[in-house]
């Protein structure tokens, strides 16, 4: 599978560098590059790209308003941020954004590319510091999750996949451990958010360490 990408970033240079990093990866077809949120929205639009490599500070539109626009209107495009951000506040809006991944520049290559190949078979990639986060937030409380203690319903074969889940393992992998098939998989996943009142990966890991199913 060929991964059809957009470069998002409003320095020249730093596109260059991801081209010459990218580009020779064997996978990874680079369809072009935007600079501005403008750009970036006109691009996904007449490219349909598998993934976008996204900027958070763009000069005319954050990268966070870019992506909750972009995904309104193609919510198959997977968006992972790639930024110099690494605090709370931007990582936690670009999940609810619907970004697909968060990764940091000073992020090794073999991270970024983990980043954009596990987006591109449509599961989440939460670099490990970013996912620290989580866990913070999840520490810290948060009242609305009162509602999502229903566990209970779960079957017992959909308690399995969600620890894997939580664990960051994409559908064919929790298929090969498991002897189901992806479709499956993505199936008991369907039911797991739907049972927990769960909307995002982000949700599902802190409801995973609250239960004890993952360590935080």
């Amino acid at each position: 599978m060929t991964i059809r990408l957009l470069l998002v970033d409003d320095h020249q240079v730093v596109r260059s560098g991801l081209r010459m990093l990218l580009g020779t990866e064997g996978d990874v077809d680079i369809l072009g590059e935007a600079g501005t949120s403008a750009e970036a929205i006109a691009a996904a639009e007449k490219l349909n790209p598998d993934v976008i490599l996204m900027d958070i500070g763009l000069p005319d539109q954050s990268g966070i308003k870019t992506t909750q626009q972009i995904k309104a209107k193609h919510p198959n495009i997977a968006i992972i941020a790639l930024t110099i951000h690494e605090d709370e506040e931007y990582f936690f809006k670009m999940l609810e954004a619907g970004a697909s991944g968060y990764v940091p520049k000073r992020a090794a290559p073999e991270e970024l590319l983990t980043a954009i190949r596990t987006a591109a078979s449509g599961e989440v990639y939460l670099y490990p510091t970013m996912a620290k986060l989580l866990v913070r937030d999840y520490l810290a409380g948060d009242p609305t999750d009162v509602k999502k203690e229903r566990g209970d319903s779960l079957t017992g074969r959909e308690k399995e996949v969600l620890t894997h889940l939580a664990e960051g393992e994409s559908n064919e992998a929790i298929g090969r451990e498991l002897v189901i098939s992806p479709k499956t998989v993505a199936r008991h996943r369907e039911n797991i958010m739907r049972k927990l009142n769960l909307h995002s990966r982000a949700e599902l890991v802190r409801y995973a360490i609250r239960k004890g199913i993952i360590k935080a």
